[in-house]
């Protein structure tokens, strides 16, 4: 049988058993190739003297190595479950590691030395915060088993000793008396009115009277203003004979007026008729595991850094705020993000960084808590507000702008000035008809928009807006299918000859026919197509299509039919494969190069970088017609378009919008000087010009006036199927 170390004292003596862990090692070799060994023996050398167990130094060491494998497996198996920990606490207890500071000494050492013996990964210490709980509430629930099955025999000395009186009733009595005396855990008989008779010396130490004092007293004197509705509806039903016995966990008093938390085990005696006679209470003191597992939630529960409560705690109190809510209630989010932490994080140091989320969260702390409220880290630089029974809006608004005002002053850490600020996404409305989830969701949502609008600001959420952000996703998701499907088409408008109405080309624009949302123009997809790439393909089908189309016209109208004209995209003509592309449609469709007019702004043409601009000049060497769209509407070094491989610039129809005006308005002459000058401008660089927007007749009579080449707009037709080109080259001949 092990015995505590004698002369050393603890620290010390925990000190020396780890340096002899290592130098075992050292002699040993590690027998497994890793560190489980080294964290055995010192194990060993931790708990070794602290209970009474009947096994040699070398047994014990080989049993904590078994239940040392079972904690590392636990840690890195994933996902990860503190099960194996919990087995572990209730193998200690089997193997009789029972004694006092058994599991103090464990619990101590998993954090300290487990991750050091196994190169855990300090990152995620919450691993390490639910072994220990785990391991703690296995050790608890198995040493409270074993205390429950010594107090059922304890109960069943006392029925036996009952049974027996008559025979041996002076053999009995002594049994009884010295089970009762000498029991390590208290026990108390009480009569059925509650009047406490004896009490065994561990309840009078617990409680911290004498038996003189406890006998004057009733039962229902140690009733707790805290205690559970459910204790006393149990004893009630005890006492009037329903039930023999309960258990439950309960608070008393001392004498001195601490709390101290017990396992409360009630039994009911009946004399020989079944009548009730006495009630028998078995007390087991078990504050000091109360406390430790309230320590390891606490633990689980706050964010280490900051003392705030964590991620964890704050969804456990919104669950409850709408458990617990009534109808009209309502409730309310504030989601922060600190602006610019990043570049503080990385530019001064984690440690820096680190002290200045401790500052904001004690800010924050400050200016928000209060009843109702709570203030939670959530991860990283991000902190949240619970505001529960909210009124309306403005209370969430209000403590945004609280916030932002209390975050303006600078922080001080060490040497260091900080300025910092949030974007904050505020939710607030009802809690009928949402769940937890659904306010999470939308905070994050918000908290994003709030980012995108700029620093130090808050943005409220807005069921439109983000109706129109989930449209725009939807579409960006179901782009590409929608293209194998069929669902766009295109439409044509035709490019008209000014001095003769003649319709020389044809511009392709495409629409989609969506299933959800109907007809969509070109506005609703186009934009959503550049940013997540798709616009290359759409618009490789695009340029696929228009050149059937034209195909079909070259081989019906032959010399009379119109070019076609496609827009190119800025992100197109960055595409490696456009020229390769273009070719090998041309090739398909057999479309004469010249017949294709490929159409981009004037900024994107005039700001293209030189890879964008050789495929450009590749195209117009193959005899593809290159045109400026909107052309005056952005800025244009007009002496390097003289250098671009362009053949047409297509005026902007805000130009020609001024030429409608009647003769007695002076404003139309200044549109048609800037128009002139336009005008004079390409044919001097020997370029065509088409006119846009063409409403009027006397904006045709006008730019032909003017020497504009060609005209499009909804005086000529507005955009339609290729149907209604064929009719109007039709009625010419």
């Amino acid at each position: 049988m092990s015995r505590p170390a004698k002369g050393i004292p603890e620290p010390r003596r925990r000190h020396l058993g780890l340096a002899a862990a290592a130098g075992s090692d050292t002699a040993r070799g590690t027998r497994h190739g890793d560190g489980r060994d080294a964290f055995a023996l010192a194990w060993a050398d931790a708990v070794v003297g602290t209970s009474y167990v009947s096994m040699s130094r070398t047994e014990v060491e080989e049993h904590l190595r078994g239940l040392t494998d079972r904690l590392a497996e636990a840690l890195f198996t994933e996902p990860f479950t503190a099960d194996a920990a919990r087995q572990v606490g209730a193998a200690m207890v089997g193997a009789h590691f029972t004694g006092t500071e058994t599991l103090n000494r464990t619990i101590a050492l998993v954090a300290d030395e487990l991750p050091l013996r196994l190169g855990l990964d300090r990152s995620t210490p919450w691993r390490l915060s639910a072994l220990q709980g785990a391991l703690a509430a296995g050790y608890a629930e198995a040493l409270r088993q074993r205390t429950l099955d010594e107090q059922e025999a304890i109960s069943q000395a006392v029925f036996v000793a009952r049974d027996q009186a008559e025979q041996a009733l002076r053999v009995s009595e002594a049994r009884f008396r010295a089970v009762f005396a000498e029991a390590a855990i208290g026990m108390g008989i009480a009569d059925m009115d509650g009047n406490i008779l004896d009490a065994n010396a561990s309840l009078l130490d617990m409680f911290g009277y004498s038996l003189e004092e406890l006998t004057r007293r009733n039962v229902r004197d140690f009733m707790h203003a805290e205690d559970a509705a459910s204790v006393w509806r149990l004893y009630d039903e005890l006492v009037s004979g329903q039930r023999d016995h309960f258990r439950v966990e309960k608070r008393f008093e001392r004498s001195d007026g601490e709390v101290i938390w017990t396992h409360l085990t009630a039994s009911l005696i009946r004399d020989d008729e079944g009548r009730p006679t006495y009630q028998v209470a078995m007390i087991e003191d078990v504050t000091d595991r109360h406390l430790l597992q309230d320590r390891l939630r606490y633990q689980a529960l706050h964010d280490p850094l900051t003392g705030l409560p964590n991620r964890a705690l704050f969804l456990e109190r919104l669950a409850e705020a709408f458990d617990s809510a009534a109808e009209e209630d309502r409730i309310g989010l504030c989601y922060l993000d600190l602006d610019g932490f990043k570049v503080i994080n990385d530019s001064l140091g984690h440690d820096v960084g680190d002290q200045l989320l401790v500052a904001v969260g004690q800010r924050l702390d400050a200016c928000v808590s209060a009843p109702g409220r709570l203030v939670a880290r959530i991860g990283g630089d991000e902190f949240i507000i619970l505001m529960e029974r909210s009124s309306s809006t403005r209370d969430v608004v209000a403590i945004a702008d609280h916030v932002l005002a209390a975050l303006e002053a600078p922080i001080r850490v060490r040497e260091h000035e900080l300025s910092i600020s949030a974007s904050i996404g505020l939710v607030e409305r009802s809690i009928v008809g949402t769940t937890p989830a659904d306010v999470m969701r939308d905070a994050d949502i918000t908290l994003y928009w709030a980012k995108a609008d700029g620093k130090a600001k808050w943005a409220l959420f807005d069921p439109e807006r983000n109706a129109r952000e989930v449209a725009r996703f939807t579409l960006s998701t179901t782009m590409p299918a929608a293209i194998e499907r069929g669902e766009f088409y295109l439409d044509y408008q035709p490019l008209v000859r000014l001095c003769d109405g003649q319709v020389v080309g044809a511009e392709a624009l495409v629409r989609w026919h969506h299933p959800e949302f109907g007809l969509l123009a070109p506005d609703r997809f186009i934009g959503l197509a550049e940013e997540t790439g798709q616009i290359v393909p759409l618009g490789r089908w695009v340029l696929r299509q228009a050149c059937h189309q034209a195909r079909l016209w070259q081989d019906r109208f032959g010399s009379r039919a119109p070019f076609i004209s496609v827009n190119l995209a800025v992100r197109q003509s960055r595409d490696p494969g456009l020229v390769a592309d273009v070719a090998k449609i041309l090739a398909d469709t057999g479309v004469e190069a010249t017949r294709l007019q490929l159409e981009l702004t004037e900024s994107a043409i005039m700001g293209t970088a030189d890879e964008p601009l050789d495929a450009l000049r590749a195209l117009s060497a193959m005899g593809v017609r290159i045109a400026i769209d909107d052309f005056g509407t952005g800025y244009s070094n007009l002496a390097y378009l003289r250098h671009l491989p362009v053949h047409e610039l297509k005026i902007a129809g805000s130009f020609v919008e001024g030429l409608r005006a009647s003769a007695s308005d002076g404003s139309h002459v200044v549109d048609a000087r800037i128009v002139g000058t336009l005008v004079s401008l390409a044919h001097a660089l020997g370029l065509g010009v088409t006119a846009e927007g063409v409403e009027t007749a006397d904006q045709a009579r006008r730019l032909d006036d003017i020497g504009c080449d060609s005209g499009q707009g909804w005086y000529y037709a507005r955009p339609g199927p290729p149907e209604r080109i064929d009719h109007i080259l039709s009625d010419v001949r």
